[in-house]
């Protein structure tokens, strides 16, 4: 009797009966067992190289490609699926009497299930000192082919791209008397195109950044890390994505202690609180609210570098995102317990520090083991409307001694570490920027404002919680383009500014510093931040 695969057998799109099943795997997680299952339902098994070794010396009876395609393996294994044979198997179109009739012609045998997964080339590309040849020879050609013949063609075919897929393919088989429905095999196509889309990206971007920073077609892949419950605002939905090859990402190598899930608005202040307290090599506490800091202290433990943020802005770290580069410790955890904080992120905690905090059941306690940083290279991206603006990432950071002191008056020691504090810190606030620091501690921040004398008059209002600002240092994240700035933040006692200079009114603004006998210093680069 023919089988329902033969050319003597057509079928109509619907339940695909799988007898032949061709596997071809990189990752042989798995495979077996998926092999043999396949095997007991009574299913030819057809395979290539590796994977046909593996399936041999684990006792299953298999078919070799050359076998069935009457075409050896050349080249390296360069060339081994490659043949119209394979091809017309696949995407034979099984209810097209031309079709059926120009198999029966060729001695086209069908086959019903494809399972392939790709050479490892995201892993080989980034692996430090690998060789461009190793790179280029885990282009996988037959695969992808292989994968996207059998995806098109799924009305009479399978795909299965995934290990994770095969216990659901068994027990549909099992169940269902060997067939696989129309929804599961269009599913498995989805999942096949993704899986090739996601690999071509992998490949077209390492050509391009051999060449060109910003190549003429931007690719990049994203794959769905987790839902949210809700985005920026409740009635919004949302999901957080990875960037695919990323070496490191928001949420990498961070572990979950306590708290109820991450949400969209975390997701984004937890990105602004790691960056900036990253840059820091001592102790450092960064609390940010609205994507913007509102308190950012060093000192020589976590406990007083919070102390000193917190009172930054007592009202704004209200609810607020915390981020320590420092272990957290029970006497810390005790302060932390008398406020509300949505999100409190550590290198680690000690046991008697967690017991204290997750005595609140809803702040969400995060502990990051991530010791890698973010890839120099790796550019800023934006989305606009039917878009994306991409940039170099801003990490350009300006040493003392490349900057200018344009005051007769010289910055104190003192006064110097004041301001390269709060210049770095304003590198990562809302333009426009102005930070007010002392004792190497946030005591004013404006943010956001659209003058830049409106930010000046802000940081000065948030100065409310300190008995003066005399002897603060302020740090503008771009020039001031009017004297006003700077004189009201003298008004109120700053003695320091650092500001990037390159103002057609720049002599107006040193002026006015020199006059009231205040230090003045000019970076040469301004830092943005939209």
């Amino acid at each position: 009797m023919a089988s329902e695969t033969s050319p003597e057998a057509p079928i109509v799109p619907g339940a695909v009966r799988i007898q032949r099943a061709l596997l071809s795997v990189s990752d042989k997680r798995g495979i077996v067992d998926f092999a043999r299952g396949l095997a007991e339902l009574g299913v030819e098994i057809v395979s290539t190289g590796g994977t046909a070794t593996a399936l041999s010396e684990a006792g299953l009876d298999v078919r070799a490609i050359d076998d069935f395609t009457g075409f050896p393996e050349i080249m390296d294994g360069r060339v081994k699926t490659l043949h119209p044979k394979l091809y017309a198997g696949l995407l034979a179109v099984r209810d097209n009497d031309q079709h059926m009739a120009q198999a029966e012609d060729n001695d086209i045998e069908f086959v019903d299930l494809v399972c392939v997964n790709l050479y490892p080339f995201e892993r080989t590309a980034a692996r430090r000192g690998v060789g461009e040849q190793e790179v280029i020879e885990n282009i996988d050609i037959g695969g992808p082919t292989m994968i996207r013949a059998a995806a098109k063609n799924h009305a009479y075919a399978a795909v299965v791209t995934s290990p994770e897929s095969y216990d659901a393919i068994l027990e549909e088989l099992n169940d269902a008397g060997g067939t696989l429905s129309m929804p599961t095999r269009e599913s498995l196509a989805a999942e096949a195109f993704a899986y090739t889309a996601r690999y071509d990206t992998a490949i077209a971007r390492w050509f391009a950044e051999k060449s060109d920073d910003f190549p003429s077609l931007f690719v990049r892949a994203y794959e769905k890390v987790l839902d949210l419950p809700y985005g920026e605002n409740p009635h919004q939905r949302a999901a957080y994505y990875a960037q695919v090859g990323a070496r490191a990402t928001v949420l990498s190598q961070v572990r979950q202690h306590h708290g109820k899930q991450i949400s969209y608005n975390n997701i984004l202040d937890l990105d602004s609180a790691r960056t900036l307290v990253r840059e820091f090599e001592v102790p450092a506490c960064v609390i940010v609210k609205h994507n913007n800091p509102c308190g950012v202290a060093l000192d020589t433990t976590p406990l007083n570098a919070y102390l000193k943020a917190f009172k930054s802005d007592p009202v704004s770290a209200y609810g607020g995102i915390i981020a320590f580069n420092r272990r957290v410790d029970k006497q810390t955890a005790e302060q932390l317990h008398r406020q509300f904080i949505e999100v409190l992120i550590a290198p680690g905690y000690d046991d008697d520090a967690l017991e204290v905090l997750q005595q609140k059941q809803n702040i969400r306690i995060l502990e990051d083991e991530e010791r890698r940083l973010p890839a120099l290279g790796e550019p800023d991206i934006r989305q606009v409307t039917g878009g994306l603006l991409v940039q170099d990432r801003d990490s350009a950071r300006e040493e003392r001694e490349s900057m200018e002191v344009v005051t007769d008056r010289v910055p104190t020691d003192k006064q110097w570490g004041d301001l390269l504090f709060a210049w770095r810190v304003a590198t990562k606030v809302k333009s426009n920027a102005i930070v007010v620091t002392r004792d190497l501690a946030t005591i004013g921040i404006g943010a956001g404002q659209m003058s830049r004398v409106d930010s000046v008059r802000l940081s000065v209002e948030k100065c409310q919680y300190e008995d003066s600002l005399k002897g603060g240092a302020l740090a503008s994240d771009a020039f001031f383009p009017f004297a006003d700035g700077p004189e009201l933040a003298v008004q109120a006692g700053v003695t320091a500014i650092i500001q990037p200079g390159g103002s057609v009114r720049d002599e107006e603004v040193i002026a006015a510093a020199q006059e009231a006998g205040v230090a003045m210093v000019f970076t040469k680069r301004r830092h943005f931040r939209h």
